[in-house]
């Protein structure tokens, strides 16, 4: 397993615990953490034999309170586009993970964090969780595909509404909306991802692998229904 400085990576009877680890500056995404996510999830994580992956942030105050703004004031049109670029990639890498991803969501999970947790195959809300993409508030919009994904989970006409204001809901709304899975009390969201993660594992991983990758269109050429089709006659 790798070393980190911007994550922490722990093990819980085979599932993996990735850990946002910048308190400090609400776990805030910033260059270093999206490097180390890209090499746990392109290196460590395909090479290991675990059943399920857990995403949370340190402290209790957030999962991911969104990008560090420093790092957006000398950007040019041509360097902001590569940074939305490089986000996309490292969340794709999430996404397109062959075992399941869950987000724990313990507190704020705004702008690039919602994106974040939006990038995982499923979503475990904390009673003081809320969620957001006030990128709109800045003068700019959310870059690492939430525009995308957040129109795919709660449809594309609330997501509009939650987009054009940037106003904030909690997790009871983000559950009745369907942009979270699972509530549990405070404190509880990476014991309930790993239960839901552990109840998975009893399947079959092969066929977990095709579900995965069919959600996700990676790679696919195909209509959804002749993937479909390839990939029952592949199991």
């Amino acid at each position: 397993m790798s070393t980190y400085n911007f994550i922490k990576v722990q093990e819980d009877e085979g599932i993996l615990i990735v850990t946002i680890d910048r308190p400090k500056a609400l776990n805030a995404l910033n260059k270093g953490v999206f490097d180390e996510l890209e090499r746990c999830f392109t290196t460590d994580i395909r090479t290991s034999q675990h059943h399920g992956v857990v995403i949370t942030g340190s402290g209790e105050k957030a999962f991911v309170a969104g990008a560090d703004i420093k790092e957006f004031l000398d950007l040019d049109r041509k360097t902001a586009r590569e940074l939305s670029r490089r986000g996309q990639k490292v969340f794709a890498h999430i996404e397109q993970c062959p075992i399941p991803v869950v987000a724990a969501i313990n507190g704020f999970a705004l702008g690039g964090g919602c994106e974040l947790a939006m990038a995982c195959h499923m979503r475990i809300a904390g009673s003081k969780a809320k969620f957001g993409q006030p990128e709109v508030n800045l003068g700019i919009i959310p870059g690492y595909g939430g525009t995308h994904r957040l129109a795919q989970l709660v449809g594309s006409s609330k997501a509009l509404e939650l987009l054009l204001t940037g106003d904030m809901i909690d997790a009871q709304e983000a559950f009745r909306l369907g942009l979270v899975n699972l509530l549990c009390d405070q404190g509880e969201e990476v014991i309930t991802a790993i239960a839901l993660l552990k109840k998975i594992a009893q399947k079959a991983p092969l066929a977990i692998a095709e579900i995965i990758k069919l959600s996700s269109r990676e790679g696919q050429n195909l209509t959804p229904y002749e993937a479909e089709a390839a990939a029952f006659g592949r199991l």
